[in-house]
């Protein structure tokens, strides 16, 4: 006699991820081991295809970077198996397409990649989005390992476990959480960065210090001449301390794939991911997110979060670094009259699953979430930062 079927079958899975996140220089010389380390780092005696997909912009400042890449797999082939040259394709946010997705997944296809290949992607963090998100959904995940290239990339989004593309206007609109095999931080990279890319990802570090470490919040404050005279070793313990933030907020935070509603890392993003689709990707991401972080700090201001004084320290920090914290894209309205920036916040809610949660400072190295946002105080911030510019 059968037993009386269940009405509920709970499954219950667990996953563990782990990946490490390295610094070096050189990381494509003959001499280092890391990279190939990296890889038979699970498997010690496999020969594992490998594939590197480089951005354009990179190989513009380092011509021989496909050919020193072969070299080194030529080199360690013992481990590495290069299954094609390097493939160098465009990035940036225009690149977070569908058309490039489609050919990327085209070679990978053609050259017979498996689970356990490896997908290595040399770019910035637009490039690693595109990229990772076509590695995460050929044959449901492919491994990658990422290899950031602008200190925006180095400090922020590429330790993270996060891909996504660009469609119907809004940033990210479709991606997927793929956590990184591994991450390899090359500080030579930076070297050959133009200013406005070497300071872009500053952005991010002072938005995870206002929330996360009051003390890294001064170091940087008193670190803005060194940082803006591209001094590298004060970026690279930039790097390495902002990076060390994202990893310990992915990994204890209690929520790495977004299950909840919270994004405390988004600090100061609902604008600058609006900004940026309106900009048609002339403001860069960091460019972007120091104005989403000023005009953030006057609400939070306003709302009696954070001293004047604090806040007057973050705006000028900011400026000597030579950010510009106004675009006059914050004064266009739709139709209705009704500020374009705003619907920033409407797809900020849907994209965080349908209920608003802005991360706000709560006093310097601590946060506070709040669940709406009043229009009246961001048009008054928006009015301040115009007299701001304005006034020189």
């Amino acid at each position: 006699m059968y037993k009386k079927a269940r009405s509920v079958l709970n499954a219950r899975i667990n996953v563990g991820y782990d990946y490490n996140v390295h610094f070096t220089r050189g990381v494509f010389s003959p001499g280092n081991p890391l990279l190939k380390k990296v890889v038979v780092s699970r498997e010690l005696r496999r020969r594992h295809k490998v594939i590197f997909f480089v951005e354009k912009e990179i190989v513009l400042h380092h011509p021989l970077l496909p050919g020193r890449i072969s070299a080194y797999c030529k080199r360690h082939s013992s481990a590495i198996s290069l299954v094609a040259a390097p493939v160098v394709m465009a990035g940036g946010e225009d690149g977070k397409n569908f058309r490039l997705i489609e050919k990327m997944c085209r070679i990978m296809s053609d050259r017979h990649l498996c689970r356990q290949s490896f997908i290595c992607i040399v770019g910035g963090g637009a490039f690693l989005d595109t990229v990772g998100f076509a590695a995460s959904v050929v044959h449901r995940g492919i491994r990658q390992i990422r290899v950031p290239t602008t200190v925006l990339a180095q400090d922020d989004s590429g330790v993270g476990v996060k891909n996504g593309i660009n469609l119907f206007g809004v940033k990210n609109f479709i991606g997927t959480f793929a956590p990184p095999f591994a991450v390899i931080n090359d500080f030579n990279f930076l070297d050959t960065l133009e200013q406005r890319d070497w300071i872009s990802g500053v952005a991010e570090a002072f938005k995870v210090a206002m929330i996360k470490d009051a003390e890294f919040f001064g170091w940087l404050c008193g670190s803005t001449a060194q940082l803006k005279r591209r001094n590298r070793p004060a970026m690279e313990k930039l790097v390495k301390r902002c990076a060390e933030l994202h990893v310990m907020h992915i990994q204890n935070s209690g929520d790495p794939f977004e299950f909840g509603s919270a994004r405390p890392l988004d600090f100061g993003h609902w604008s600058a991911h609006k900004l940026e689709m309106l900009s048609g990707g002339k403001l860069r991401h960091g460019e972007a997110v120091a104005i989403g972080l000023a005009l953030d700090s006057y609400y939070a201001l306003e709302k009696g979060l954070l001293y004047r004084k604090d806040f007057e320290t973050l705006l000028l920090s900011l400026e000597k670094l030579g950010f510009a914290l106004w675009s006059d894209l914050l004064l266009k309205k739709d139709r209705r009259g009704r500020y374009v920036i705003f619907s920033g916040i409407q797809e900020f809610r849907e994209h965080l699953g349908g209920e608003l949660h802005i991360t706000l400072p709560n006093g310097l190295g601590r946060k506070t979430e709040v669940n709406e946002l009043d229009e009246e105080i961001l048009v008054e911030g928006i009015k301040y930062l115009k007299r701001r510019v304005e006034a020189g």
